[in-house]
């Protein structure tokens, strides 16, 4: 089979089995990210004019630094590990992968431009010695953050907080999160299975030393909350919902976030693999936090 003809093969038809780690997975993951692709561009985008209480909503959220930073880093993490890649389908993927997280890098600062919002000088991206880990800590970080993000992205358009016309410029940039970590968790489960037996033990532990890094991290931000505007940036996505101006204890918020996951990720082949650990969590979390039933007499 020709690169191209490798690049162009179909995916499997809907009555084929698809086994974890076969061609028939890589396919499947692959064309799902490919064929669901947006051509939409950003210089394009037509911001909305917005009246100046919601615009100074937007404005006041401490996310922005953040987020443009965190695309223009996982942009260059993605694209370095797709330039590692040999099979050229899944490098296909991959490049396309790293130009969407480009692309919302575009859309962010073409945003904070129309609205007239101050970002700290952009630090400079350097090049990951290992391409692998930071693919891996990019995706896993991704798995984290459209979790909770699509939950407050929900709050956002139910409250009013973000206007109709900007919830509908937004929503492509959505679409695409919930893609990349649909990919991103079949290509962990496909790696690990294609692997020699040998190579397991050490992929395995780096599964699992970035997420004890993420998790570090983490904890190490909600240390810092207060007058440190970073440490209220990167909390966003756990408290983000007094910002919106809601007051919604965990488990509300964990049930918007679970509904809205399961419903933005429906739409793909069921034969690919959801992401389960934050999810997981949350669930197990949001079970010992239930209130107990009032005794009745």
């Amino acid at each position: 089979m020709s690169m191209m003809e490798k690049i162009e093969a179909p995916a499997p038809g809907p009555r084929e089995p698809v086994k974890l780690g076969s061609e028939a997975h890589l396919r499947l993951m692959c064309r799902m990210l490919l064929d669901t692709h947006d051509p939409y561009r950003p210089a394009l985008i037509e911001w909305p004019v917005l009246e100046e209480e919601p615009r100074a909503k937007i404005v006041s959220l401490p996310i922005w630094d953040m987020a443009v930073q965190t695309e223009g880093r996982t942009g260059l993490f993605v694209k370095t590990f797709g330039e590692t890649l040999t099979d050229p389908l899944l490098k296909a993927a991959v490049d396309m992968d790293a130009f969407e997280e480009s692309r919302h890098k575009v859309v962010l600062a073409d945003m904070v431009k129309a609205y007239g919002i101050a970002l700290e000088p952009e630090p400079d991206y350097p090049r990951p010695k290992d391409p692998e880990w930071a693919f891996m800590r990019s995706g896993y970080s991704e798995c984290i953050d459209s979790f909770f993000g699509f939950g407050l992205f929900k709050v956002a358009k139910d409250t009013g907080f973000f206007p109709p016309a900007l919830i509908d410029t937004f929503e492509p940039v959505m679409r695409e999160e919930g893609r990349h970590i649909l990919f991103f968790v079949n290509w962990v489960a496909w790696r690990r299975r294609t692997m020699p037996w040998w190579r397991r033990p050490w992929f395995e532990a780096k599964v699992i030393a970035v997420w004890a890094f993420l998790i570090w991290e983490r904890i190490d931000m909600a240390k810092g909350m207060g007058s440190n505007t970073k440490a209220q940036e990167n909390n966003f996505t756990l408290n983000g919902s007094k910002e919106l101006g809601v007051e919604l204890g965990f488990g509300e918020l964990a049930a918007i976030c679970l509904a809205e996951n399961d419903r933005r990720l429906a739409p793909y082949d069921k034969r690919l693999i959801r992401p389960r650990f934050v999810p997981g969590a949350i669930r197990l979390i949001s079970r010992f936090m239930r209130k107990p039933k009032p005794v009745t007499t």
